[in-house]
C-alpha cells in the first residue's frame, strides 16, 4: 500500500520524527490504511481539525504546542 498524499505535510511526520510518537502510528496509518485516519478523511473534507489530533481521532495534549 502506498503511504498517504498528506504524509509529508502532516504533523505526525514531525511529531513522530522528533520521537514524540510511536511507529505505530505511522506503519498502521500513514504508510498502512491511510484512509482509516480520522485526520486523513478531515483533511479530505476540508473539515478543520488540531495539530495534535491523533490518526485515531484521539486528542494528544501532550503534542500541543510542538
Amino acid at each position: 500500500m502506498k503511504q498517504c498524499k498528506w504524509y509529508f505535510v502532516c504533523p505526525m511526520k514531525r511529531y513522530y520524527e522528533k520521537g514524540l510518537i510511536d511507529k505505530k502510528w505511522i506503519e498502521n496509518y500513514c504508510k498502512g490504511n491511510w484512509k482509516e485516519c480520522i485526520r486523513y478523511q478531515k483533511e479530505e473534507n476540508g473539515e478543520y481539525h488540531e495539530d495534535w489530533m491523533l490518526p485515531d481521532g484521539t486528542l494528544d495534549e501532550s503534542l500541543k504546542g510542538d
